[in-house]
C-alpha cells in the first residue's frame, strides 16, 4: 500500500476498491443481469475455463461446472459459481 491510501484509509476512512474487487460486489449483489465478458473475468480470479465453444467449463478448485455462453449470463450459473466460490 502507499502512503496516501493508508492515510486515506486510517483519517478519512475512505477505502479504495480494486477492479477485481468491484467486479465480485456488482456480481453479488447483480446475479441476474452480468454480462458474459465480467462472468468470465471473475471465473478467471477464482480459477480457469476449460475448453471452448458453446458450452466451456469453468474449474474452481476441484469443481467444475459447465456453462452456456450466453449475454447476459444466466443467474442459475452466477449462483452456482458464487456457491462454489463461497465453498472453497
Amino acid at each position: 500500500m502507499t502512503g496516501s491510501i493508508i492515510y486515506d484509509t486510517i483519517n478519512l476512512g475512505i477505502w479504495r476498491m480494486s477492479k477485481k474487487e468491484k467486479r465480485e460486489q456488482r456480481i453479488r449483489s447483480n446475479p441476474i443481469n452480468v454480462p458474459l465478458e465480467e462472468f468470465e473475468a471473475f471465473v478467471m480470479q477464482y480459477g480457469s475455463i476449460r475448453g471452448g465453444g458453446k458450452h466451456p467449463q469453468a474449474v474452481i478448485g476441484k469443481r467444475f461446472m459447465a456453462y452456456k455462453r450466453t449475454n447476459p449470463i444466466k443467474a442459475a450459473y452466477v449462483k452456482q459459481l458464487l456457491e462454489y466460490i463461497d465453498n472453497v
